[in-house]
């Protein structure tokens, strides 16, 4: 053990994630790494860049008893990877979204309440700085009570992972988990952290680009929240200018976050505008996650982000899903 941190990892998908975490795990001082793929050249990769141990499968992997193990497959094969490594005794780090399936993701919360083991969930804008700072702002009443809200995420498919026909790409297949409102569940995340989660919600969401998908790329969720919040959430992978952000209106004021400018804005009535910036990098939060997690394996706490927390995101993406396909309000379906 390093400090009282793991020492072993396995990574369980050495896709663009995988790899991060790889790299992030060797900053971090875990010594032994492995990692498993079904793709031998992406195992190539990893073994040549990180110094991996590559092996054939989890099985395989899990007969070196690792101390962790970060599930970073599609989807759709979360859940069975997870159960595998808790019920071989080893800790979790649980990629988004838990699954595409909700009684999965119920059987996963059942085993591990009887398993006790560490299980985070890899939303890793709750260690943003800039997220963070807009939580302690709100929680201030800097500017009054939050009235209204829009959130946004745009990005490109084919241009998520280079090395990768994006056809092939999970995200694109409905049947391995994929779809926008699934993958882009970062922003329902951050958002019940920040306010719990909404009491209803509706939907417009589908297709609206001509790429080669079986899944929406487009969806926009409006939500209402107990305290009389509304908020609108825009997530896609067809437009060609990254953006993400938020702006969140309040009794006595607002608030913008840019992620690309690395910047959050502080509107109040009557004084200047207040701009802070931050010198944090975008792999910042994904190293944070892991220290956490890591601690938190260490001192025997519950994470940031537990299971449960996870599966109320799960939830919401999934009731966003039926609203849209439904044409209708989803009223307290979480």
């Amino acid at each position: 053990m390093n400090n009282g941190w793991p020492d072993s990892a396995l990574v369980v998908g050495a896709g663009s994630i995988g790899r991060r975490h790889l790299g992030n795990l060797r900053v971090l001082g875990v010594s032994t790494l492995y990692a498993c793929d079904p793709h031998a050249d992406r195992l190539n990769f990893v073994r040549e860049r990180f110094g991996v141990n590559p092996v054939a499968d989890i099985e395989t992997g899990m007969a070196h008893n690792p101390h962790i193990v970060l599930v970073c497959s599609p989807p759709n094969k979360h859940v069975s990877h997870a159960l595998q490594a808790l019920r071989n005794g080893a800790h979790v780090f649980l990629e988004k979204p838990v699954s595409n399936s909700l009684e999965d993701a119920e059987l996963l919360l059942s085993e591990h309440e009887k398993r006790g083991m560490t299980l985070q969930v890899g939303y890793n804008l709750r260690f943003h700085p800039p997220v963070e700072k807009i939580k302690q702002v709100i929680a201030s009443g800097a500017i009054g009570q939050i009235l209204w809200g829009r959130v946004e995420s745009g990005s490109y498919l084919p241009e998520w992972r280079p090395w990768q026909n994006y056809r092939e790409n999970y995200t694109s297949q409905r049947a391995r988990g994929g779809g926008i409102i699934l993958d882009g569940s970062h922003e329902m995340d951050y958002v019940s952290w920040l306010f719990g989660p909404p009491v209803e919600l509706a939907c417009m969401a589908g297709k609206v680009s001509a790429l080669d998908i079986d899944v929406e790329d487009c969806a926009t969720i409006l939500m209402r929240f107990s305290s009389g919040l509304q908020l609108d959430i825009h997530v896609d992978f067809m437009q060609r200018f990254y953006s993400r952000g938020c702006v969140l209106t309040g009794e006595n004021g607002k608030l913008q976050w840019d992620f690309t400018a690395n910047t959050v804005q502080i509107h109040r009535l009557g004084e200047a505008v207040e701009t802070i910036g931050f010198e944090c990098q975008v792999n910042d939060m994904y190293i944070a996650e892991l220290r956490h997690f890591m601690d938190c394996i260490k001192a025997g706490t519950p994470p940031k982000i537990t299971l449960r927390d996870g599966i109320l995101t799960l939830r919401i993406a999934l009731a966003a899903r039926v609203a849209a396909e439904e044409k209708r309000w989803v009223h307290d379906a979480w």
